[in-house]
């Protein structure tokens, strides 16, 4: 008697994802689907809805574009605008670019690393802020610059850095 070959039940695509991260990249996924390019898209679209792109959504997003694991990973990992992992309830993002550094800003990132206690791309112990680093703000006669959430600042020194963090977590 010939012995069977047991094939195993692959599990759905995504499916380790909470239900409403599920929702959450669905829906990213049917609003940019039939784009050309839709990738780029709906990853922005994930991240927007979620913070994040989780490491569960990669396989998702694969199988409804019609793409490798690896390519959409090699994509999330490309671009530093992408995040692996949840952020801290207030993403900093700190300018990077010469126009910047020229006016402080290599200062500005060491207090600020000294002062959170984490690098780029880290959260603090308290979930509060990740610090992210960014390119270019497009506030360039105004640096060095720092965008809080949403909310764009000029002329940041180490001070008024450290006043900004203590509103933004005052307000969460």
């Amino acid at each position: 008697m010939k012995a069977r070959r047991i094939i195993p039940i692959q599990p759905e695509p995504g499916s380790a994802l909470p239900p409403d991260e599920r929702a959450a990249v669905r829906a990213a996924i049917a609003a940019n689907k039939q784009r050309a390019g839709a990738l780029l898209p709906v990853l922005h679209g994930v991240q927007d809805a979620l913070g994040y792109v989780p490491k569960d959504a990669v396989a998702l997003v694969a199988y409804e574009l019609n793409l490798s694991r690896a390519e959409v990973h090699g994509v999330v990992t490309f671009y530093h605008y992408f995040r692996e992992h949840k952020p801290g309830r207030h993403v900093v993002q700190l300018c990077r670019a010469e126009a910047c550094q020229a006016v402080g800003a290599v200062a500005l990132e060491a207090h600020a690393k000294r002062s959170l206690g984490v690098d780029f791309h880290g959260t603090t112990a308290d979930g509060a802020v990740t610090l992210e680093p960014v390119y270019c703000l497009g506030n360039c006669a105004l640096g060095p610059s720092v965008m809080v959430g949403e909310k764009l600042q000029g002329r940041v020194t180490p001070q008024r850095f450290d006043k900004l963090l203590a509103q933004a977590r005052a307000t969460a």
